[in-house]
């Protein structure tokens, strides 16, 4: 115990560390953490494990010495969840040079928190620490160091990630203070992952476009035919919420907006206004239909007025029996009306008055312009500024997006 006292009465003890990082496990975006095997390694010397050796070799022994010497309390910063690894037993080495140098080396797996920022989301790139310092003792006490500064860190080629590449491993060190306890040195493992994005554009955005430019199809079709065009825009704006409840169900509850947040509630926007689009046609044109409905009972009880005295509609000829029967028959577009009375007209026997309809060529004229009016009139002029308008709002929208973010 003496000994021990002795030990630390002197300057701070140097711990040089080293770490090979085995496997990056996991990233989880819901509890914004990380999961990482590693080999920690840690460099000291102990002047009372020294020993004579004639060969200069050093000693290796289990983990059942460590709980007889000194060893470094070094723990895992924010950490959650730490274990060393016991497969088929302690997979702890602990060993010793003849001039009392120590090599501690133990296979550890945790799961530390990383504070992530979603605002880019899943055009992001997120950057995460493992942290690690001594529990008990102050840079009075340890000092705590990076063995070989940037060269402790190695990273197995092989480590890959499904959602995630891998751009940065690099190593920091810096002092960590506690009101209450003081100064601690603090060695952190730092790394940038940066989110691979074709997944996304598979799930999420381009089923989205799609989505939208579906909702675009009602403007071809023909206003009256509502259960068509009613239930393409229903089946479209319940698709998009079923695309941002499934992106938003995989995603910590943040209270700013995200990337994807803003892409698909826009696309929400332009599939909801070609639903309020065809409701405004389909209110134009009952209105437009009433009041044309209303022009032609009015114009069918006009012409069902009797008449003669104006010459627009008919023209009315008197004929006198001078006329032959083959004459009164030439007379195409005239009708008959009934004789006028004797009393009126007493020198002539038989009179006849015959009204003459508009020409052939003016009426056919007439038809044809009504026929296309009502062609013109299927297609309702918002559909025909809606079919320009949100395509073009949309391919800006889109370009504005992807030039912002990416």
């Amino acid at each position: 115990m003496d000994s021990f006292f002795f030990f630390f009465a002197g300057p701070a003890i140097p711990v040089g560390v080293d770490v090979q990082v085995e496997s990056l496990d996991s990233i989880s975006e819901v509890d914004m953490d990380f999961t990482m095997t590693l080999y920690l390694r840690h460099y000291w010397k102990d002047e009372r494990l020294s020993f004579t050796s004639t060969t200069n070799k050093s000693m290796t022994f289990d983990g059942r010495l460590v709980k007889k010497i000194w060893v470094p309390d070094v723990f895992f910063v924010h950490s959650k969840r730490s274990f060393i690894h016991d497969t088929t037993t302690e997979n702890i080495m602990l060993r010793v040079f003849p001039d009392g140098h120590v090599l501690y080396s133990l296979r550890v797996t945790v799961t530390a928190a990383c504070n992530m920022d979603f605002s880019r989301f899943p055009l992001d790139s997120q950057s995460c620490s493992l942290e690690l310092e001594s529990y008990a003792y102050t840079d009075e006490d340890l000092m705590l160091y990076w063995k070989s500064g940037d060269e402790s860190l190695s990273i197995d080629d092989k480590i890959s990630l499904s959602q995630f590449l891998i751009q940065k491993f690099h190593t920091t060190s810096r002092l960590a203070f506690y009101s209450s306890t003081g100064w601690y040195n603090r060695l952190y493992i730092n790394f940038t992952l940066r989110r691979h994005i074709f997944f996304f554009l598979l799930q999420t955005y381009f089923p989205a476009t799609l989505m939208v430019m579906l909702s675009w199809v009602s403007f071809w079709i023909d206003r009256r035919a509502v259960p068509a065009r009613v239930s393409l825009g229903i089946t479209t704006v319940l698709t998009m919420s079923t695309i941002i409840t499934g992106v938003n169900a995989s995603m910590p509850r943040v209270s700013y907006i995200k990337a994807v947040d803003i892409y698909l509630w826009v696309s929400f926007v332009f599939v909801f206004l070609s639903v309020l689009e065809y409701a405004a046609v389909n209110y134009l044109t009952t209105v437009q239909e009433r009041r044309e409905r209303k022009l032609r009972d009015r114009a069918v009880r006009e012409q069902s007025l009797p008449c003669t005295c104006g010459m627009s509609h008919t023209r009315t000829m008197m004929l006198d029996g001078t006329y032959s029967e083959a004459d009164t028959n030439s007379l195409a577009g005239y009708t008959e009306a009934p004789m006028v009375p004797d009393e009126v007209v007493p020198e002539k026997q038989e009179h006849m008055v015959v009204h003459l309809s508009v020409s052939s060529e003016s009426t056919n004229t007439k038809k044809k312009g009504i026929r296309a009016l009502r062609i013109m009139q299927n297609t309702h002029a918002i559909d025909k500024y809606s079919r320009m308008i949100f395509p073009g709002a949309y391919i800006i929208f889109n370009l504005i997006y992807w030039s912002v973010y990416c």
